[in-house]
């Protein structure tokens, strides 16, 4: 017989994450030592768990320096570890990318630097160029942080205002070989967009980030528009000889961290269903989708029969309108908890990987059938707290958030829904 639902659910995250954990991923991608020096360069949320796996992995010399969220370090013995801010930039980022550059100044073509990126490197790698300051890029993160464009609008914009996104870190460090061992937190797993890129370069243009300021009504600081429409802004391209000899893996994904959730119901005796790995939109209207296909299974039993679970991944996004707490996971749950109202039958889940969602310390939360009506009986109005972005406080109310703490990685969202 399966677990009760709620322990179910929380047993597929922990899958999914299992199978991102840079203990395991790593397996089969460490490269060959080089004829020189080996630096190990990272950025990102599970950037420090991914350099202390490496370092046990690597039996020559190594040096380096990573830089994660305060609060997701890991102990390192041979790589230096920084923490920076995340979701806003600041001084100890602009610390940590001087630092990487250091890291990759004066090698030579017998030398390699592997780079361990994962997703919230946009954020902990602030640099600004010469006219722009970190104040700055602190109002363009917020802006971005609140325009519900999607992650490939937004470091479209973040390499082009920024001196080592867009694959510049790499082409300071040529000409050493990088290879970028990348734990994708990206729709699609493009790996240029993971953390924007500071060692992937990719074909978009300035232009490309004007049109999407422009179609987002992103409010841009002057400085750093002024700075787009300057020629001078221009990221190197893919083709650029500076990344000739380098090499670019994908070695955690949401794709697999849903193959093995699915596989991990499965085994429970629960038919899954993975519905996306790359979702993108509002997250309270990824929400209708999800509960519509979740109340025609408890309803007539189609698409799928049911018990099931469907599952799905990718990254929605949040306009901010109101002044609440939460993050697009709890938004999407209480999104869905209105719509899944009085179906006692159905059971959610929706949480980051890497176990934040937005500014507080929870992951997501977890949403049923009865949700609403508890919410009421708490007092809360839930349509409400939802126009007000307050999804954090409506979860609050009913102790149904989920807070796992940091999970050492970051496949982006997990969305596991249960029809009994």
């Amino acid at each position: 017989m399966p677990p009760a639902p709620r322990a179910l659910l929380e047993s597929l995250f922990l899958a999914a994450v299992a199978a991102a954990d840079p203990e395991t991923c790593l397996e089969g991608f460490i490269p060959e030592p080089p004829k020189g020096r080996l630096v190990v360069v990272g950025c990102g949320k599970g950037a420090a768990q991914l350099a202390r796996a490496f370092e046990r992995r690597w039996n020559g010399p190594l040096e380096g320096v990573v830089v994660t969220r305060y609060g997701y370090a890991a102990p390192c013995e041979r790589i230096r570890v920084i923490e920076a801010g995340h979701p806003v930039p600041d001084e100890a980022g602009l610390s940590a990318s001087e630092a990487l550059f250091g890291a990759v100044s004066d090698l030579c073509e017998d030398d390699l630097v592997v780079a361990l990126v994962s997703g919230g490197g946009s954020a902990l790698l602030p640099a600004p160029p010469e006219g722009v300051t970190l104040e700055d890029e602190i109002a363009l993160t917020k802006a971005l942080l609140g325009s519900g464009a999607p992650i490939s609008a937004m470091n479209t914009i973040r390499k082009h205002a920024s001196r080592i996104k867009g694959g510049r870190l790499a082409a300071a460090a040529a000409p050493a070989r990088v290879v970028s061992l990348i734990v994708s937190d990206i729709p699609g797993d493009v790996p240029a967009f993971v953390a924007s890129g500071p060692t992937v370069p990719d074909a978009a243009t300035r232009a490309d980030a004007l049109a999407a300021i422009d179609r987002y009504r992103i409010d841009v600081p002057p400085a750093i528009r002024r700075h787009i429409e300057s020629p001078a802004c221009e990221a190197p391209h893919p083709a650029d000889p500076r990344f000739a000899g380098n090499t670019v893996r994908i070695v955690a994904s949401a794709a697999r961290s849903l193959e093995a959730a699915q596989a991990a119901a499965e085994r429970m005796g629960v038919a899954a269903h993975i519905l996306s790995d790359a979702l993108e939109g509002e997250a309270r209207e990824a929400a209708h989708l999800h509960a519509a296909i979740a109340c025609e299974i408890a309803s007539r039993e189609r698409p799928f029969a049911k018990p099931c679970v469907l599952l799905s991944g990718g990254e929605t996004t949040v306009t901010l309108s109101g002044t609440g707490k939460g993050g697009r996971n709890s938004e999407f749950a209480l999104s869905l908890a209105l719509d899944i109202a009085g179906f006692e039958t159905i059971h959610a889940l929706a949480a980051d990987t890497d176990g934040i969602d937005g500014s507080e310390d929870n992951a997501g939360a977890f949403a049923d059938g009865t949700s609403i009506a508890r919410l009421r009986k708490a007092g809360c109005d839930a349509a409400a707290l939802l126009v007000d972005n307050d999804a954090w406080s409506a979860f609050d109310a009913i102790g149904d958030l989920f807070a796992p703490g940091p999970t050492g990685t970051n496949v982006n969202d997990f969305r596991a829904i249960l029809v009994e």
